[in-house]
């Protein structure tokens, strides 16, 4: 793979299945690809998957894997074909140490990843790998993001795929999706922006001491975890807001990064 310049690497918050029918968050994540250029090929980190040893996915047929429940029939009927990348893996095993990892030919793209793709690349034409999180420790989450950014310079997307808060204890989906949010969740956005954008990555690091209503906003933290791979293998570590606003409450603030 060659490429001009090196990739800027995302956090996404990727919603739930039911995104496809905002029209205000689609259309965000349509532009936003179209900020920067087309990759040769898609690398996602997701928080709908945690196994360690790190794991990489499937390489040659790339199915999807519905992780979810108790949605209509039609969001079980979405596709995207998108090609393989074997390259791709090797390359990610390289770098990263191929005997420390597993491999895992069946486990496709989970929600995380082919939710937001089928809105930012709905022809499905570039290949994608899903890769696990071995753990959600920030700071070992930096490192692996920190030993895949030569990646960027062959035109790889490294997207970490999570929420910027994720507390579905107190999503009320009878309320308007665009009702005003708990000031846990505004609070706790308001902090990662400045955060974020100043380029703070110990105090991002240490979020759950130094981020108001860390506990409220992430009371597990799979869903912000993505966000440390992304900064990892960014060149420049402060981020520029590419969507905000809220969705049930939640942020879903996404930003580009270097």
């Amino acid at each position: 793979m060659s490429h001009t310049a090196p990739m800027p690497t995302l956090f996404l918050s990727h919603g739930a299945p039911p995104l496809a029918d905002d029209p205000v968050w689609t259309a965000e994540l349509s532009a936003w690809a179209d900020h920067f250029p087309r990759p040769t090929a898609i690398l996602v980190v997701s928080a709908h998957w945690e196994a360690a040893p790190l794991t990489i996915g499937a390489t040659t047929t790339v199915p999807l894997f519905y992780d979810f429940y108790g949605f209509e029939r039609r969001y079980y009927e979405v596709t995207y074909p998108a090609p393989g990348a074997p390259e791709l893996a090797r390359s990610v095993a390289k770098l990263l140490g191929g005997s420390a990892l597993h491999q895992d030919p069946n486990r496709g793209l989970d929600h995380g990843a082919y939710v937001p793709l089928v809105e930012m690349y709905p022809e499905a034409d570039i290949p994608v790998l899903q890769i696990s999180m071995p753990t959600l420790d920030p700071a070992e989450l930096f490192r692996i993001g920190d030993a895949l950014a030569p990646l960027r310079d062959e035109g790889v997307l490294i997207v970490g795929s999570g929420f910027s808060t994720h507390n579905l204890r107190f999503v009320d989906m009878s309320r308007p999706a665009d009702a005003p949010p708990p000031s846990w969740s505004s609070e706790f956005d308001d902090w990662l922006d400045r955060t974020l954008a100043a380029g703070e990555i110990d105090d991002l690091v240490d979020f759950q001491t130094k981020a108001p209503a860390a506990w409220l906003a992430h009371p597990r933290t799979e869903h912000f975890a993505p966000l440390f791979v992304a900064l990892g293998a960014a060149s420049e570590k402060s981020a520029e807001s590419a969507i905000d606003g809220f969705w049930y409450g939640l942020s879903k603030r996404s930003v580009q990064i270097g």
